[in-house]
């Protein structure tokens, strides 16, 4: 392993020309069986990680990432705390490289990558963090019987006409705009019927495409409010510090770095939408012109790019990765 050579600033080096950076880290569907395997293997901080989330939730939750069915590490209550521990590890392997979380100007995350990116700016410890998306993932999954709630994709609307969409499918349900995640891509969530109104409504007025996900709850709406109860419980039991990098909210899409609005936030959060769209926007207004997606998949590069096409994205989430970005 190479001798650590920290990089700091808040820039990087690429082919001549300085980029900004900020490290961004994915929400739950990213998960695959085998996922920060190669990095534990690679590298003995990055096996701490995975390590110390088993500890943190007295179980064998590497295990299940790394050799048990993917049926069982879906369930949200496990997805949640084996992403964290995934985008850790990734950071872990990033900082034997000799690459710092301070590399990058902003950090931020999807739904439960939020968590991810505040862990890694150490405003929350990796133990909380584990135990926090345990009782997270169980709340939401509690929340609402199975079956009463869903959620849909709507391609090729703007967030506007889907949030005219759902208005008009809720008829004294619930149905709201859940994940603003790209100028393509807006996820409604609530009540079964109302959320499969809004998929026929959206296509009526000219969506691509309305696709029913295969979620087991309706995340990101006002019937996740027991959830959110849950949380509120759960985190004031937590220490917050502030985060080392500053965080780009969910919620509000801009910066917070107060421990006690970060706690509130979170909180909002699970009942609030994802405005991912907004935050990367906000990211590259503050001038950021690259994004590491640190940990399992790619998805957020996706949305990234159809955001921006000039904003340049790259994966963290191998110890080949690591290395590259390092060389």
């Amino acid at each position: 392993m190479r001798q650590a050579r920290y990089i700091r600033g808040n820039e990087t080096k690429k082919t001549g020309s300085v980029m900004t950076t900020a490290f961004v880290f994915p929400g739950q569907g990213a998960q695959t069986i085998g996922m920060g395997r190669a990095l534990a293997e690679a590298y003995p901080a990055a096996k701490a990680v995975f390590d110390e989330v088993d500890d943190a939730l007295g179980e064998n939750l590497s295990g299940l990432i790394w050799d048990g069915d993917i049926e069982t590490l879906t369930l949200t209550q496990n997805a949640q705390p084996a992403l964290m521990a995934t985008s850790l590890a990734a950071l872990r392997a990033l900082n034997a490289e000799g690459i710092a979380v301070d590399t990058a100007s902003f950090v931020a995350g999807h739904s439960l990558g939020e968590y991810s990116a505040l862990a890694a700016a150490g405003s929350i410890s990796i133990a909380d963090t584990a135990r926090l998306l345990r009782t997270r993932g169980q709340a939401m999954q509690s929340a609402v019987p199975v079956g009463e709630g869903a959620m849909a994709a709507i391609l090729g609307l703007d967030l506007e006409a889907v949030r005219a969409v759902a208005a008009e499918a809720a008829e004294g349900d619930v149905c709201q705009a859940a994940n603003d995640n790209d100028p393509t891509q807006v996820v409604v969530s609530g009540s079964k019927a109302a959320v499969e109104r809004a998929a026929v409504i959206a296509k009526d007025k000219g969506a691509k495409r309305a696709v029913m996900l295969p979620v087991s709850a309706p995340f990101h709406c006002a019937l996740m409010q027991p959830a959110a109860d849950v949380m509120a419980e759960a985190l004031a039991k937590v220490e917050i510090a502030a985060p080392a990098v500053p965080l780009i909210a969910n919620v509000r899409a801009d910066v917070v770095t107060d421990p006690d609005e970060i706690r509130a936030l979170l909180v909002e959060q699970v009942t609030g939408s994802v405005r991912w769209r907004e935050s990367v926007q906000t990211m590259a207004a503050k001038g950021v012109t690259e994004f590491w997606e640190i940990g399992a998949g790619k998805a957020l590069s996706g949305m990234i790019r159809k955001i921006d096409r000039s904003l340049a994205s790259r994966q963290v989430g191998t110890p080949e990765d690591a290395k590259a970005i390092s060389a």
